[in-house]
C-alpha cells in the first residue's frame, strides 16, 4: 500500500486500497582532437529510428498487465443497536440493516496491478516481479487483445525482485527474447513497455542513462538505470534493445513525488536469465555459496596489507564449516579471483559466487601475507545454509570498565565474566576517527593487525606499538554488536 509520502527509491507495482481509492534531439558527432585522441577512435553513433511504431508494434504482444489480490477479511460484528421505542421510524430501517449487514462486513480485497512479459508461448511462463504478487491470493493475467486467465506462481527470488508464473490457454502466445544486457552502453537506446497506474499497455522511450546502479535493494544490486519514462504499475515489465530483445526488467523508480522524474532502475537481463532458469528447473532458487562475509578494500586497507591497488573482496568473516574454512581461507585474505572471474571490487564477488555451480570444485585466488596464493573451493548451496542456520551470530553483552586507548579513543574490556575471553569496545570518543567509521560500544575487537589480542592491555599495547613502528594506520577486525558479520576499519594513528 502506497502511502502519502513515497521513499526516494519506490517499486513501481500500483495499488488500490478500498478507503480511497519528449522528443529527443539528434546528436551530431564531434571531432576529439584533444591529447592523443583523433576523431577515428570515436565509435560512430548509431542512428536513433525516426519511429518506435515498428518495433512496439511488433513487441506489445509480448507483455501482459498483471492483476493480483489477497483474500477479502471480514470486520468483526458489529455492536447491537439499543432498543427503539416501539413504533419509532428508526427501527424498520435498523432491524433491516442489522439483517443484512449484522453477521459482518466483507472487504473489498487490497489489489496490486503490475506488468510482466511472456518467455514461453508453449509452456505459459511469464516473468514478473515478486512483489507485484507478493501475498497474492489470487493472479489474474491480461493480454494484449484484452482477454484475462488465472496464473499460478512457479516460483520467487525475493532477493533478485523477480517471479514466474504459468498460465493454461490455448491462446498461441508471442514471447520475448532475451538479449545481454552486458552488451548495452550508457547513451543506448530503450523501449519499455508495461502497465502504469493499470491504463494498460504504455510505450515509453529512452536511453540508458548509468549500469551497475546499487540501490541497496538486494544483496545482488547491478541494476540498469534509463530515463525512459516509468511508473508505478511498471513494475515487471520488459526493456527492449533497439533489436527487440529483452535487456531488462523494470522494477523501481527514484521519486520523490510519486511520479517518473526520469530516474528508473531494470534488473539487467545477465542477473534474471540464471534466476529464471532456476525457478523453471527447480521451483526455487540454488545459488553458490562460499560461506564469507565481505567488505570493500580501500585505500588504507590495501596500504595495511601491502596490496598495489585497492581491489578484490575483503574477507571479514569465515564461517564456521562453510566452503571457504574447509579450503583453508582466513580472515584478511583479499580474494582477487574466483573461478577465473577478476574480482575488480568487493560487490562483483557475490553476484559470481552465486551463478556458479552448486558442488563445483573452483580455483580462488587469494591476497595473503604480501602475496597472491590460490586454493581450491568446493561451492556450497546459499539456500540449504539458510535453512539450516548457519548464517546466524550471538550478541555480546558489553563489560562497563576496560583500558583506554588515547591514540585511536577506544575503551577496551573483558568479556562478560571470566570464563568470557572476548575483547570487547566499551566505549568510543565522541568525534575520533573511530567513531566516524561507524564503531560502536558492544563491538567484538577479533584483531589488530591481523593479531588477536590477549586481553584489553594488550590490545592498548598493540596499537602503541604499531605507532612506535611509524605506521600510519591501524588495521581492526570488529564483530559489530557480536552478529557474526565481522569487518575489517582503518584507523589513522599518526
Amino acid at each position: 500500500m502506497f502511502a502519502q509520502s513515497l521513499p526516494r527509491i519506490a517499486l513501481v507495482s500500483s495499488l488500490i486500497m478500498f478507503s480511497s481509492l519528449g522528443t529527443a534531439q539528434p546528436v551530431q558527432a564531434q571531432s576529439v582532437l584533444d591529447g592523443d585522441t583523433k576523431a577515428a577512435d570515436v565509435a560512430p553513433m548509431r542512428d536513433a529510428p525516426s519511429s518506435f511504431a515498428d518495433l512496439a508494434e511488433r513487441l506489445s504482444p509480448t507483455v501482459v498487465n498483471i492483476s493480483s489480490t489477497q483474500k477479502a477479511q471480514e470486520l468483526p460484528n458489529l455492536p447491537e443497536f439499543p432498543e427503539f421505542p416501539e413504533g419509532s421510524p428508526f427501527q424498520d430501517f435498523f432491524n433491516e440493516f442489522m439483517g443484512q449487514r449484522g453477521q459482518g462486513l466483507p472487504v473489498v480485497p487490497p489489489a496490486s496491478l503490475g506488468s510482466g512479459f511472456i518467455i514461453d508461448g508453449k509452456k505459459g511462463y511469464i516473468i514478473t516481479n515478486s512483489h507485484v504478487i507478493q501475498n497474492a491470493d489470487e493472479i489474474r493475467v491480461t493480454f494484449f487483445d484484452d482477454t484475462t486467465v488465472d496464473a499460478e506462481v512457479v516460483g520467487v527470488d525475493e532477493k533478485t525482485d523477480l517471479a514466474l508464473l504459468k498460465i493454461e490457454t490455448r491462446k498461441k502466445l508471442q514471447a520475448a527474447k532475451f538479449g545481454e544486457s552486458h552488451n548495452m552502453r550508457v547513451g543506448d537506446w530503450v523501449l519499455a513497455i508495461g502497465n502504469p497506474f493499470g491504463l494498460g499497455g504504455t510505450v515509453t522511450a529512452g536511453i540508458i542513462s548509468a549500469r551497475q546502479r546499487n540501490i541497496n535493494a538486494g544483496p545482488y544490486d547491478d541494476f540498469i538505470q534509463t530515463d525512459a519514462s516509468i511508473n508505478r504499475g511498471n513494475s515487471g515489465g520488459p526493456m527492449f534493445n533497439l533489436d527487440g530483445e529483452v535487456i531488462g526488467v523494470n522494477t523501481a523508480i527514484f521519486s520523490p513525488t510519486g511520479g517518473s522524474v526520469g530516474i528508473g532502475f531494470a534488473i539487467p537481463s545477465d542477473l534474471a536469465k540464471p534466476v529464471i532458469e532456476q525457478l523453471i528447473k527447480y521451483g526455487k532458487t540454488r545459488r553458490g555459496w562460499l560461506g564469507v562475509k565481505i567488505q570493500t578494500v580501500t585505500e588504507d586497507i590495501a596500504e595495511s596489507l601491502e596490496l598495489d591497488e585497492p581491489r578484490g573482496a575483503l574477507v571479514a568473516n569465515v564461517g564456521k564449516g562453510g566452503p571457504a574454512e574447509k579450503a583453508g581461507l582466513q580472515t584478511g585474505d583479499i580474494i582477487l579471483k574466483f573461478d577465473g572471474h577478476d574480482i575488480s571490487e568487493m560487490r562483483t564477488l557475490p553476484r559470481v559466487v552465486a551463478e556458479t555451480n552448486i558442488n563445483s570444485n573452483v580455483d580462488l585466488v587469494y591476497w595473503r601475507d604480501g602475496e597472491e596464493k590460490t586454493v581450491s573451493v568446493t561451492v556450497g548451496e546459499l539456500e540449504k545454509a539458510e535453512e539450516d542456520g548457519i548464517l546466524q551470530g550471538n550478541l555480546p553483552q558489553p563489560p562497563q570498565e576496560g583500558v583506554k586507548n588515547e591514540i585511536t579513543g577506544l575503551t577496551f574490556g573483558q568479556g562478560e565474566d571470566e570464563n568470557d575471553t572476548r575483547i570487547i569496545i566499551t566505549e568510543v570518543e565522541r568525534g575520533s576517527e573511530a567513531a566516524d567509521q561507524g564503531l560502536m560500544a558492544g563491538d567484538i575487537l577479533l584483531e589488530i593487525n591481523q593479531t588477536s589480542p590477549a586481553s584489553p592491555e594488550n590490545a592498548d599495547a598493540l596499537i602503541g606499538k604499531a605507532a612506535n613502528d611509524g605506521k600510519e594506520s591501524v588495521l581492526l577486525l570488529v564483530d559489530p554488536q557480536g552478529e557474526g558479520d565481522s569487518r575489517f576499519v582503518a584507523l589513522n594513528i599518526k
